[in-house]
């Protein structure tokens, strides 16, 4: 049977972890990832939890592979963006009424000075 060239690529915050090797041509993403040994190596990859791809497009454990796919398992997000996003606009929000209530003060605070000098000189 004929044998096809393919990688396996899974990122960590601290580096990565790279494999090329060659499989039988007609071999699903399930039995490349079984067979490259990364699940006994990186025991907190769950296929059942963990998305796969192509090339970041999604795909099936059951999708057979052609040659010079890179399979790529992806870890889970450990914060959602859209909720950093909202928490971020927030914090600005917060940020921007402080400053313009510092202002405001600081405005009084120089009527107030400037009202004394005034009555200082009369």
């Amino acid at each position: 049977m004929d044998t096809i060239e393919i990688e396996l690529a899974y990122a960590l915050p601290t580096g990565y972890f790279l494999k090329k090797w060659q499989v039988e041509a007609g071999t699903t993403v399930q039995a490349a990832i079984l067979q490259s040994g990364i699940l006994q190596q990186y025991t907190e990859i769950d296929l059942r939890e963990n998305k796969v791809g192509v090339f970041s497009r999604p795909v099936k454990l059951t999708d057979s592979l052609n040659h010079g796919d890179r399979i790529e398992i992806y870890r889970p997000l450990l914060a959602d963006p859209k909720e950093i996003r909202r928490k971020r606009a927030a914090q600005q929000t917060q940020e921007q009424k402080e400053k313009a209530e510092q202002e405001k003060a600081q405005k009084r605070q120089n009527a107030t000075l400037e009202t004394e000098k005034e009555q200082a000189n009369d």
